[in-house]
């Protein structure tokens, strides 16, 4: 534990001890390993409904936050530069790191961690930045996600950003757009309960995915919903691809 605690290097570890640096490092790897392997389930199990949902009162009666099932953020912890590694793990910062995902609970505890996940050069570039998901304007701005620019804050750089973004988006709109179409249960109330209507929406989802899989753009529906979406991409100056 005094690796861990003072950082020391395993050559001025292996001094004091008198014992090999090589022999330091494999004790020290071994040790970690079991600790993790023996004591995760007790002290960091696989989070379950129930435990959502204490974390989610903790929140509220500590922090005053209703809702929140764990806060969340990201570190870098820097490494010496990895054999052959290339710019693999060179972050933004300058130095090489590995990245560090948390999620904490109202007691700061960590709920989740993730540690390794790697940003991805852009195609055809050096620059690197995360995986992102897209959405319209009612979704807010995110490292994971990102949204158009504001009209109101436009330039150049900015209307071709959003063009694109658009233009990407087009899948989910046409996704919904043809299960809209091929289940009509989806255009009335589905008077069943809720609980029982999640089974049936997901339900209807999955067959989608079937359908696309064994149609592809030749079921009527799909080719329906294309073309009234493009009139309204063209309506709306969005390129199709």
């Amino acid at each position: 534990m005094k690796y861990l605690s003072t950082g020391l290097s395993f050559r001025n570890l292996a001094f004091s001890m008198r014992m090999g640096a090589f022999t330091i490092a494999k004790i020290v790897h071994e040790t970690c390993q079991v600790i993790w392997e023996e004591l995760v389930n007790g002290f960091m199990p696989v989070p379950t409904k129930e435990h959502w949902e204490k974390v989610s009162v903790e929140y509220n009666d500590k922090w005053g936050f209703p809702n929140c099932i764990g806060s969340i953020d990201g570190k870098h912890c820097q490494i010496k530069c990895p054999k052959q590694s290339g710019s693999s793990h060179f972050n933004y910062l300058k130095y090489f790191s590995l990245v560090l995902q948390g999620v904490a609970d109202a007691d700061k505890k960590f709920v989740i961690v993730d540690v390794g996940a790697r940003e991805k050069n852009l195609p055809g570039t050096n620059i690197k930045v995360p995986h992102v998901l897209i959405g319209d304007e009612a979704y807010p701005l995110k490292p994971y996600l990102m949204r158009p620019f504001p009209s109101r804050v436009l330039n150049p750089a900015r209307e071709y950003f959003n063009e694109r973004l658009s233009r990407a988006r087009k899948c989910i709109e046409c996704a919904f757009g043809t299960l809209r179409a091929k289940w009509g249960l989806l255009r009335k109330d589905i008077e069943v309960s809720p609980k029982k209507a999640v089974v049936i929406i997901k339900c209807m989802c999955l067959l989608h995915n079937i359908i696309r899989e064994k149609d592809g753009n030749s079921d009527v529906d799909y080719c329906n919903v294309m073309i009234d979406l493009q009139n309204n991409w063209e309506n709306e100056g969005i390129n199709s691809v």
